[in-house]
């Protein structure tokens, strides 16, 4: 089944045995709230790791049952942090969330090299799974929040990131544009030669399960029309699935203004680790966040 909507992503865990989520440090009630809203959907289980007063505090607060959360004591971020990615590693669990912990102690937890979830020469990145109106389907897109000017090496394992969520969104063969600021191919820019070297190599069988088209401006990698009056042919340009940026400056501020400007909803994970990580924005939507617990949990293996 093709996920045409995020929301659908529910009715699908449903039909699926329930995974474990793991909140680091989850002492606040946006974390509490929206892990609870999940556990009441039959999407996942869960265990909060974080001060066990405070998380009954704030339970007791929003009217919340803890009895339905294992809770695991730990009042120190940084450990609670540790003690989340250790219960992935002991087989615990098979998504971690990050809770009031900040994203710097919680992506250390992530990357320490003894005890962390980052298997060798993996790159760790984020991927968004966007829902606007304005277009007729989703868009799988990244990255927008952990690399700032990925490499070539980078930006072929986030292609490969990218293909995977779709795929786990029923998109049997993904539409992948390769953005940069032109189609046209210009040898001084970064961008466009990235995107020339990794279509070719998915042209080669080099990378799989996916149609790749590159250098490809936003507006003819999404608007058939652009595609037409400029004449570009091929099956990406004006439909694609996927979007791959060439930098986070892109990649960021196209994803806020599809949720800020266009009213789109999202979901998000980081992938790389051993499980999929989630790691929410304060100010993204609890909706957003929800959506975020099932793209992750859709996911995991």
């Amino acid at each position: 089944m093709r996920v045409e909507k995020l929301d659908q992503l529910f009715d699908i865990l449903r039909s699926k045995p329930r995974k474990r989520l793991v909140a680091a440090y989850a002492n606040d009630h946006h974390t509490i709230e929206a892990v609870s809203m999940a556990i009441d959907m039959e999407i996942v289980e869960a265990t909060l790791v974080g001060d066990e007063a405070t998380i009954k505090s704030v339970c007791a607060e929003h009217n919340i049952d803890p009895s339905k959360f294992r809770i695991v004591q730990e009042a120190d971020e940084m450990k609670a942090a540790r003690k989340a990615v250790e219960l992935i590693n002991k087989g615990e669990g098979d998504v971690l969330m990050k809770g009031l912990v900040s994203t710097d102690k919680y992506m250390r937890a992530i990357l320490d090299k003894e005890n962390g979830l980052l298997p060798p020469k993996a790159v760790l990145s984020h991927v968004t799974v966007v829902q606007v109106p304005t277009y007729h389907k989703l868009l799988v897109v990244g990255d927008v929040a952990i690399i700032p000017a990925p490499d070539l090496k980078q930006k072929i394992a986030i292609t490969n990131y990218l293909i995977q969520t779709a795929h786990s969104l029923g998109i049997e063969r993904p539409k992948v544009a390769l953005n940069a600021a032109t189609e046209q191919m210009s040898a001084g820019m970064q961008a466009c030669v990235d995107a020339a070297i990794i279509a070719k190599m998915a042209d080669r069988g080099q990378i799989k399960g996916a149609i790749v088209d590159g250098p490809l401006a936003l507006d003819v990698a999404i608007d058939k029309e652009s595609a037409q009056i400029k004449k570009l042919t091929g099956e990406v340009a004006g439909d694609a699935d996927c979007i791959l940026f060439p930098n986070i400056e892109s990649g960021n501020v196209f994803f806020k203004a599809c949720t800020k400007l266009a009213k789109g909803e999202l979901g998000a994970m980081v992938m790389g680790a051993k499980v999929p990580c989630v790691l929410t924005s304060r100010g993204d939507s609890v909706k957003s966040k929800m959506y975020s617990i099932a793209l992750a949990a859709n996911a995991a293996k």
